[in-house]
Protein backbone atom coordinates (compact mmCIF):
# COMPACT_ATOMS: atom_id res chain seq x y z
CA UNK A 1 0.00 0.00 0.00
CA UNK A 2 1.22 3.64 -0.85
CA UNK A 3 2.28 5.81 1.72
CA UNK A 4 -0.54 8.52 0.54
CA UNK A 5 -2.78 5.77 0.78
CA UNK A 6 -2.35 4.65 4.14
CA UNK A 7 -2.47 8.25 5.20
CA UNK A 8 -5.71 8.93 2.94
CA UNK A 9 -6.82 5.62 4.88
CA UNK A 10 -6.05 6.37 8.73
CA UNK A 11 -7.20 10.44 8.61
CA UNK A 12 -11.25 9.10 7.15
CA UNK A 13 -11.40 6.22 10.05
CA UNK A 14 -10.24 9.03 12.17
CA UNK A 15 -12.54 11.63 11.26
CA UNK A 16 -15.32 9.35 10.98
CA UNK A 17 -15.03 8.42 14.01
CA UNK A 18 -14.73 11.84 15.55
CA UNK A 19 -17.55 13.21 13.13
CA UNK A 20 -19.54 10.43 13.92
CA UNK A 21 -19.72 11.58 18.14
CA UNK A 22 -19.56 14.78 17.24
CA UNK A 23 -23.15 14.36 14.99
CA UNK A 24 -24.72 12.25 17.70
CA UNK A 25 -23.85 15.09 20.17
CA UNK A 26 -24.84 18.01 17.92
CA UNK A 27 -28.25 16.30 17.34
CA UNK A 28 -28.86 15.22 20.93
CA UNK A 29 -28.16 18.87 21.81
CA UNK A 30 -30.62 20.47 19.62
CA UNK A 31 -33.54 17.50 20.22
CA UNK A 32 -33.23 18.69 24.17
CA UNK A 33 -33.06 22.27 23.52
CA UNK A 34 -36.46 21.66 21.39
CA UNK A 35 -38.15 19.71 23.87
CA UNK A 36 -37.31 22.09 26.39
CA UNK A 37 -38.88 25.27 24.18
CA UNK A 38 -42.28 22.59 23.81
CA UNK A 39 -41.96 21.62 27.48
CA UNK A 40 -41.83 25.72 28.73
CA UNK A 41 -44.73 25.84 25.95
CA UNK A 42 -46.95 23.06 28.24
CA UNK A 43 -45.41 24.14 31.86
CA UNK A 44 -47.47 27.48 30.86
CA UNK A 45 -50.40 25.90 29.84
CA UNK A 46 -50.56 23.79 32.79
CA UNK A 47 -49.82 26.37 34.93
CA UNK A 48 -52.70 28.55 34.04
CA UNK A 49 -55.07 25.77 34.14
CA UNK A 50 -54.21 24.75 37.75
CA UNK A 51 -54.68 28.55 38.57
CA UNK A 52 -58.06 28.89 37.28
CA UNK A 53 -59.08 25.31 38.69
CA UNK A 54 -57.68 25.97 42.06
CA UNK A 55 -60.01 29.49 41.94
CA UNK A 56 -63.02 27.46 40.73
CA UNK A 57 -63.06 29.50 37.50
CA UNK A 58 -65.00 27.96 34.32
CA UNK A 59 -62.32 25.54 32.46
CA UNK A 60 -62.03 26.25 28.27
CA UNK A 61 -62.46 23.32 26.34
CA UNK A 62 -60.88 20.54 26.05
CA UNK A 63 -60.35 20.74 22.44
CA UNK A 64 -60.68 24.50 21.61
CA UNK A 65 -58.45 24.38 18.36
CA UNK A 66 -55.40 25.35 19.28
CA UNK A 67 -52.43 23.09 19.66
CA UNK A 68 -52.03 22.62 23.43
CA UNK A 69 -55.39 20.05 24.73
CA UNK A 70 -55.76 18.56 28.02
CA UNK A 71 -57.74 16.24 30.20
CA UNK A 72 -58.58 16.95 33.96
CA UNK A 73 -59.70 14.34 36.20
CA UNK A 74 -59.63 13.22 39.97
CA UNK A 75 -57.54 10.54 41.22
CA UNK A 76 -56.74 8.98 44.50
CA UNK A 77 -54.24 10.38 47.31
CA UNK A 78 -52.57 6.40 47.04
CA UNK A 79 -52.50 7.11 42.77
CA UNK A 80 -50.96 11.03 43.83
CA UNK A 81 -48.38 9.31 46.17
CA UNK A 82 -47.26 6.64 43.75
CA UNK A 83 -46.79 9.27 40.79
CA UNK A 84 -44.47 11.82 40.35
CA UNK A 85 -45.81 15.20 41.20
CA UNK A 86 -44.47 16.07 36.96
CA UNK A 87 -43.65 13.85 34.11
CA UNK A 88 -42.71 14.59 30.66
CA UNK A 89 -42.85 11.70 28.11
CA UNK A 90 -43.81 11.52 24.32
CA UNK A 91 -46.55 9.49 23.18
CA UNK A 92 -49.03 8.54 20.60
CA UNK A 93 -52.33 10.56 21.24
CA UNK A 94 -56.07 10.82 19.82
CA UNK A 95 -56.94 13.91 18.29
CA UNK A 96 -60.74 14.71 18.65
CA UNK A 97 -60.61 17.09 15.27
CA UNK A 98 -58.63 15.01 12.94
CA UNK A 99 -59.93 11.60 14.12
CA UNK A 100 -56.73 9.79 14.34
CA UNK A 101 -53.67 9.67 16.34
CA UNK A 102 -50.29 11.60 16.02
CA UNK A 103 -47.23 11.69 17.88
CA UNK A 104 -47.02 14.31 20.91
CA UNK A 105 -44.90 15.74 23.70
CA UNK A 106 -47.41 15.19 27.07
CA UNK A 107 -47.13 17.04 30.66
CA UNK A 108 -48.42 14.95 33.54
CA UNK A 109 -49.10 16.84 36.76
CA UNK A 110 -50.50 15.68 39.90
CA UNK A 111 -51.72 18.48 42.43
CA UNK A 112 -53.78 18.98 45.41
CA UNK A 113 -57.06 20.90 45.16
CA UNK A 114 -59.57 22.06 47.64
CA UNK A 115 -61.44 19.60 50.28
CA UNK A 116 -57.87 17.56 50.74
CA UNK A 117 -58.59 16.24 46.53
CA UNK A 118 -55.82 15.74 44.25
CA UNK A 119 -56.42 16.03 40.49
CA UNK A 120 -54.24 15.02 37.54
CA UNK A 121 -53.75 17.32 34.77
CA UNK A 122 -52.64 16.00 31.14
CA UNK A 123 -51.42 18.31 28.66
CA UNK A 124 -50.05 17.66 25.19
CA UNK A 125 -49.58 19.30 22.20
CA UNK A 126 -49.01 17.55 18.92
CA UNK A 127 -45.47 17.13 17.69
CA UNK A 128 -46.22 17.30 14.31
CA UNK A 129 -44.13 20.83 13.31
CA UNK A 130 -41.11 19.52 16.01
CA UNK A 131 -41.18 16.34 14.17
CA UNK A 132 -40.37 18.18 10.79
CA UNK A 133 -38.07 20.66 12.45
CA UNK A 134 -36.14 17.07 13.81
CA UNK A 135 -35.95 16.04 10.56
CA UNK A 136 -34.60 19.02 8.95
CA UNK A 137 -31.75 18.90 11.28
CA UNK A 138 -31.26 15.56 11.00
CA UNK A 139 -30.89 16.19 7.34
CA UNK A 140 -28.85 19.00 7.32
CA UNK A 141 -26.14 17.64 10.05
CA UNK A 142 -25.90 14.62 7.52
CA UNK A 143 -24.95 16.70 4.54
CA UNK A 144 -22.93 18.83 7.05
CA UNK A 145 -20.83 15.71 8.05
CA UNK A 146 -20.27 13.99 4.34
CA UNK A 147 -19.26 18.10 2.98
CA UNK A 148 -17.33 18.06 6.20
CA UNK A 149 -15.33 15.07 5.45
CA UNK A 150 -15.03 15.11 1.49
CA UNK A 151 -13.81 19.04 1.82
CA UNK A 152 -11.28 17.60 4.95
CA UNK A 153 -9.87 14.83 2.76
CA UNK A 154 -9.53 16.85 -0.11
CA UNK A 155 -7.57 19.56 1.45
CA UNK A 156 -5.55 16.46 2.95
CA UNK A 157 -4.53 14.60 -0.10
CA UNK A 158 -3.84 18.21 -2.12
CA UNK A 159 -1.91 19.45 1.03
CA UNK A 160 0.26 16.19 1.25
CA UNK A 161 1.04 15.56 -2.96
CA UNK A 162 2.14 19.57 -2.65
CA UNK A 163 4.69 18.71 0.20
CA UNK A 164 5.92 15.16 -0.59
CA UNK A 165 6.50 16.06 -4.27
CA UNK A 166 10.36 16.17 -3.22
CA UNK A 167 10.10 12.68 -2.04
CA UNK A 168 8.37 11.66 -4.94
CA UNK A 169 10.88 12.92 -7.52
CA UNK A 170 13.72 11.40 -5.20
CA UNK A 171 11.52 7.99 -5.68
CA UNK A 172 11.79 8.18 -9.24
CA UNK A 173 15.53 9.19 -9.47
CA UNK A 174 16.05 6.14 -7.89
CA UNK A 175 14.09 3.88 -9.74
CA UNK A 176 15.88 5.08 -12.92
CA UNK A 177 19.47 5.03 -11.27
CA UNK A 178 21.77 2.08 -12.28
CA UNK A 179 25.05 1.24 -10.33
CA UNK A 180 28.02 1.41 -12.69
CA UNK A 181 25.95 3.36 -15.43
CA UNK A 182 26.18 6.93 -15.77
CA UNK A 183 23.38 8.38 -14.39
CA UNK A 184 21.77 12.27 -14.35
CA UNK A 185 22.35 14.11 -10.76
CA UNK A 186 19.74 14.32 -8.12
CA UNK A 187 17.48 17.95 -9.49
CA UNK A 188 15.71 17.84 -6.22
CA UNK A 189 15.42 21.48 -5.00
CA UNK A 190 13.43 21.76 -1.85
CA UNK A 191 12.85 23.96 1.33
CA UNK A 192 11.76 21.43 3.22
CA UNK A 193 14.65 20.36 5.81
CA UNK A 194 13.79 16.59 5.92
CA UNK A 195 13.83 16.21 2.16
CA UNK A 196 16.72 18.21 1.90
CA UNK A 197 19.13 16.11 4.59
CA UNK A 198 17.60 12.61 2.43
CA UNK A 199 18.57 13.98 -0.63
CA UNK A 200 22.51 14.90 0.60
CA UNK A 201 22.31 11.15 2.29
CA UNK A 202 21.35 9.47 -1.01
CA UNK A 203 23.23 11.48 -3.07
CA UNK A 204 26.33 10.36 -1.16
CA UNK A 205 25.19 7.21 -0.67
CA UNK A 206 25.62 6.60 -4.52
CA UNK A 207 28.86 7.80 -4.56
CA UNK A 208 29.86 5.39 -1.93
CA UNK A 209 28.49 2.74 -4.06
CA UNK A 210 30.13 3.94 -7.22
CA UNK A 211 33.45 4.23 -5.90
CA UNK A 212 33.01 0.62 -3.94
CA UNK A 213 31.61 -0.66 -7.40
CA UNK A 214 34.71 0.28 -9.52
CA UNK A 215 37.12 -0.84 -7.17
CA UNK A 216 35.18 -4.62 -7.24
CA UNK A 217 35.36 -4.46 -10.86
CA UNK A 218 39.04 -3.62 -10.93
CA UNK A 219 39.63 -6.16 -8.11
CA UNK A 220 37.75 -8.84 -10.07
CA UNK A 221 39.13 -7.77 -13.39
CA UNK A 222 42.85 -8.17 -11.70
CA UNK A 223 42.45 -11.29 -9.77
CA UNK A 224 40.62 -12.97 -13.61
CA UNK A 225 44.00 -11.41 -14.85
CA UNK A 226 46.39 -12.31 -12.14
CA UNK A 227 45.26 -15.53 -10.89
CA UNK A 228 44.65 -17.08 -14.37
CA UNK A 229 48.56 -16.89 -15.60
CA UNK A 230 49.66 -18.85 -12.51
CA UNK A 231 47.55 -21.27 -12.93
CA UNK A 232 48.03 -21.97 -16.67
CA UNK A 233 51.65 -21.84 -15.82
CA UNK A 234 51.21 -24.32 -13.77
CA UNK A 235 48.97 -26.96 -15.65
CA UNK A 236 52.08 -26.54 -18.18
CA UNK A 237 54.60 -27.60 -16.11
CA UNK A 238 53.04 -30.54 -14.89
CA UNK A 239 52.06 -31.13 -18.56
CA UNK A 240 56.12 -30.96 -19.19
CA UNK A 241 56.83 -32.61 -15.98
CA UNK A 242 54.63 -35.71 -17.30
CA UNK A 243 56.43 -36.29 -20.72
CA UNK A 244 59.41 -37.26 -18.56
CA UNK A 245 60.03 -41.12 -19.62
CA UNK A 246 62.06 -41.29 -15.97
CA UNK A 247 59.21 -40.95 -13.83
CA UNK A 248 57.75 -44.11 -12.42
CA UNK A 249 53.87 -44.94 -12.86
CA UNK A 250 52.96 -43.92 -8.91
CA UNK A 251 54.90 -40.61 -9.75
CA UNK A 252 53.21 -40.19 -12.86
CA UNK A 253 49.93 -41.23 -11.71
CA UNK A 254 50.66 -38.78 -9.01
CA UNK A 255 51.04 -36.00 -11.65
CA UNK A 256 47.36 -36.56 -13.34
CA UNK A 257 45.86 -36.01 -10.10
CA UNK A 258 47.62 -32.91 -9.19
CA UNK A 259 46.84 -31.77 -13.45
CA UNK A 260 43.36 -32.75 -12.75
CA UNK A 261 42.71 -30.82 -9.57
CA UNK A 262 44.36 -27.50 -11.20
CA UNK A 263 42.04 -28.18 -14.21
CA UNK A 264 39.28 -28.26 -11.83
CA UNK A 265 40.87 -24.79 -9.67
CA UNK A 266 40.86 -23.24 -13.03
CA UNK A 267 37.45 -23.72 -14.10
CA UNK A 268 36.17 -22.85 -10.71
CA UNK A 269 38.13 -19.71 -10.40
CA UNK A 270 36.54 -18.74 -14.01
CA UNK A 271 33.31 -19.45 -12.88
CA UNK A 272 33.31 -17.81 -9.57
CA UNK A 273 35.05 -14.82 -11.35
CA UNK A 274 32.00 -14.77 -13.92
CA UNK A 275 29.53 -15.19 -11.12
CA UNK A 276 31.17 -11.78 -9.60
CA UNK A 277 30.86 -9.60 -12.73
CA UNK A 278 26.94 -10.54 -13.27
CA UNK A 279 25.76 -10.13 -9.67
CA UNK A 280 27.88 -6.85 -10.57
CA UNK A 281 26.01 -5.80 -13.43
CA UNK A 282 28.94 -5.48 -15.68
CA UNK A 283 26.72 -7.63 -18.29
CA UNK A 284 23.91 -4.76 -19.11
CA UNK A 285 24.14 -5.30 -22.57
CA UNK A 286 21.05 -7.00 -23.49
CA UNK A 287 19.80 -8.36 -27.51
CA UNK A 288 17.38 -10.13 -28.76
CA UNK A 289 18.94 -13.66 -28.55
CA UNK A 290 17.31 -17.25 -29.83
CA UNK A 291 18.52 -19.86 -28.16
CA UNK A 292 17.25 -22.49 -30.99
CA UNK A 293 20.25 -21.35 -33.24
CA UNK A 294 22.91 -21.48 -29.92
CA UNK A 295 21.08 -24.71 -28.89
CA UNK A 296 21.47 -26.32 -32.40
CA UNK A 297 24.98 -24.86 -33.28
CA UNK A 298 26.75 -26.47 -29.24
CA UNK A 299 24.80 -29.77 -29.60
CA UNK A 300 26.78 -30.50 -32.75
CA UNK A 301 29.82 -29.42 -30.81
CA UNK A 302 28.78 -32.08 -28.51
CA UNK A 303 27.82 -34.74 -30.30
CA UNK A 304 31.12 -36.74 -30.54
CA UNK A 305 31.20 -36.27 -26.74
CA UNK A 306 27.98 -37.38 -26.28
CA UNK A 307 29.11 -40.46 -28.96
CA UNK A 308 31.85 -41.42 -26.36
CA UNK A 309 29.16 -42.52 -23.55
CA UNK A 310 26.71 -43.76 -26.11
CA UNK A 311 24.37 -40.92 -25.22
CA UNK A 312 21.81 -40.27 -28.24
CA UNK A 313 20.01 -36.51 -28.55
CA UNK A 314 16.85 -36.29 -29.30
CA UNK A 315 15.59 -32.50 -30.06
CA UNK A 316 11.74 -31.28 -31.06
CA UNK A 317 12.73 -27.30 -30.99
CA UNK A 318 9.13 -26.44 -32.04
CA UNK A 319 9.29 -22.75 -31.75
CA UNK A 320 11.87 -20.00 -31.04
CA UNK A 321 12.37 -19.33 -27.91
CA UNK A 322 13.49 -15.92 -28.13
CA UNK A 323 14.71 -13.98 -25.02
CA UNK A 324 16.09 -9.76 -24.45
CA UNK A 325 19.41 -10.93 -22.72
CA UNK A 326 23.36 -10.67 -23.29
CA UNK A 327 24.77 -12.68 -26.13
CA UNK A 328 27.92 -13.87 -23.71
CA UNK A 329 25.54 -15.21 -20.89
CA UNK A 330 23.14 -16.90 -22.79
CA UNK A 331 26.24 -19.00 -24.56
CA UNK A 332 26.80 -19.34 -20.95
CA UNK A 333 23.28 -20.45 -20.26
CA UNK A 334 22.93 -23.02 -23.00
CA UNK A 335 26.98 -24.50 -22.53
CA UNK A 336 26.06 -25.00 -18.66
CA UNK A 337 22.99 -26.71 -19.14
CA UNK A 338 24.15 -29.13 -22.15
CA UNK A 339 27.62 -29.63 -19.99
CA UNK A 340 25.61 -30.22 -16.79
CA UNK A 341 22.83 -33.07 -19.03
CA UNK A 342 26.31 -34.64 -20.23
CA UNK A 343 28.08 -35.02 -16.80
CA UNK A 344 24.71 -36.07 -14.63
CA UNK A 345 23.46 -39.14 -17.30
CA UNK A 346 24.59 -42.02 -17.38
CA UNK A 347 25.86 -44.26 -20.28
CA UNK A 348 23.58 -45.48 -22.77
CA UNK A 349 21.33 -42.57 -22.10
CA UNK A 350 19.29 -39.73 -23.66
CA UNK A 351 18.99 -36.00 -23.50
CA UNK A 352 16.04 -34.47 -24.81
CA UNK A 353 15.55 -30.84 -25.71
CA UNK A 354 12.32 -29.40 -26.32
CA UNK A 355 11.61 -25.44 -27.29
CA UNK A 356 7.92 -23.40 -27.59
CA UNK A 357 7.75 -19.70 -27.19
CA UNK A 358 7.43 -19.52 -23.65
CA UNK A 359 9.44 -22.92 -22.60
CA UNK A 360 12.64 -24.34 -22.94
CA UNK A 361 13.30 -27.56 -21.23
CA UNK A 362 16.42 -30.00 -21.13
CA UNK A 363 15.70 -33.22 -20.44
CA UNK A 364 18.53 -35.97 -19.10
CA UNK A 365 18.48 -39.63 -18.10
CA UNK A 366 18.81 -39.89 -14.47
CA UNK A 367 18.45 -42.99 -11.19
CA UNK A 368 16.92 -40.86 -8.70
CA UNK A 369 15.51 -37.61 -8.01
CA UNK A 370 17.57 -35.11 -6.79
CA UNK A 371 17.00 -32.03 -4.20
CA UNK A 372 15.22 -29.30 -6.18
CA UNK A 373 15.39 -26.84 -3.08
CA UNK A 374 19.43 -26.69 -2.93
CA UNK A 375 20.13 -28.16 -6.54
CA UNK A 376 21.21 -24.01 -8.09
CA UNK A 377 23.14 -23.15 -4.64
CA UNK A 378 26.86 -22.90 -4.37
CA UNK A 379 28.94 -25.62 -4.20
CA UNK A 380 25.79 -28.27 -3.84
CA UNK A 381 27.49 -31.40 -3.29
CA UNK A 382 24.75 -34.01 -3.87
CA UNK A 383 26.27 -36.97 -6.06
CA UNK A 384 28.86 -34.90 -7.12
CA UNK A 385 30.35 -36.15 -10.83
CA UNK A 386 33.78 -35.92 -11.84
CA UNK A 387 34.80 -32.63 -13.35
CA UNK A 388 31.78 -30.87 -12.11
CA UNK A 389 32.82 -27.49 -10.00
CA UNK A 390 29.28 -27.28 -8.70
CA UNK A 391 28.98 -23.77 -9.95
CA UNK A 392 27.38 -24.27 -13.23
CA UNK A 393 23.62 -24.20 -12.22
CA UNK A 394 24.40 -21.72 -10.23
CA UNK A 395 25.17 -19.67 -12.91
CA UNK A 396 22.19 -20.84 -14.97
CA UNK A 397 20.11 -19.85 -11.91
CA UNK A 398 21.82 -16.27 -11.52
CA UNK A 399 21.73 -15.68 -15.43
CA UNK A 400 17.96 -16.39 -15.61
CA UNK A 401 17.50 -14.47 -12.91
CA UNK A 402 19.00 -11.23 -14.24
CA UNK A 403 17.43 -11.44 -17.43
CA UNK A 404 13.22 -12.43 -16.26
CA UNK A 405 13.34 -15.74 -16.37
CA UNK A 406 12.27 -18.97 -14.34
CA UNK A 407 14.67 -21.75 -14.28
CA UNK A 408 13.03 -24.62 -12.15
CA UNK A 409 13.85 -28.42 -11.91
CA UNK A 410 11.57 -31.46 -11.28
CA UNK A 411 11.84 -35.14 -12.22
CA UNK A 412 10.07 -36.91 -14.64
CA UNK A 413 9.64 -40.18 -15.76
CA UNK A 414 13.45 -41.13 -14.87
CA UNK A 415 14.72 -37.82 -16.48
CA UNK A 416 16.09 -35.03 -14.56
CA UNK A 417 14.37 -32.02 -15.66
CA UNK A 418 15.71 -28.13 -16.27
CA UNK A 419 12.66 -25.76 -17.45
CA UNK A 420 13.42 -22.25 -18.40
CA UNK A 421 10.33 -20.09 -19.18
CA UNK A 422 9.62 -16.19 -19.54
CA UNK A 423 6.24 -16.35 -16.74
CA UNK A 424 5.38 -18.64 -13.99
CA UNK A 425 3.70 -21.55 -15.30
CA UNK A 426 3.35 -25.48 -14.76
CA UNK A 427 6.10 -27.88 -15.68
CA UNK A 428 5.65 -28.10 -19.93
CA UNK A 429 2.23 -26.54 -20.05
CA UNK A 430 3.48 -24.64 -23.52
CA UNK A 431 5.46 -27.80 -24.75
Amino acid sequence: MKLFHLVLWRLSLALVVVFTVWAGLFYMAIIEEVNDEVDDSLEDYSEQLIVRSLLGEKMPDTSNGSNNQYYLYEVSKEYAAAYPQITYRDEMVYITEKREEEPARVLITIFRASNDRYMELVVYTPTIEKMDLQRAILGWIVFLYVLLLLVILLITAWVYRRNMKPLYRLLGWLDRYQLGHPNEPLDNQTKITEFHHLNETVSEFAERNEKLFEQQKQFIGNASHEMQTPLAICRNRLEMLMEDESLSERQLGELIKTHRTLENLTRMNRSLLLLCKIENGQYMDRHQVCLNELLKHYVDDYREVYAYRKIRVEMELKESFCVEMNDSLATVLVTNLLKNAFVHNVDGGVIRIETSRQVFVIRNTGSEALDGKRIFERFYQGKKKEGSTGLGLALADTICKMSQLQIRYFYEKDLHCFEISKSFQNPSSSL
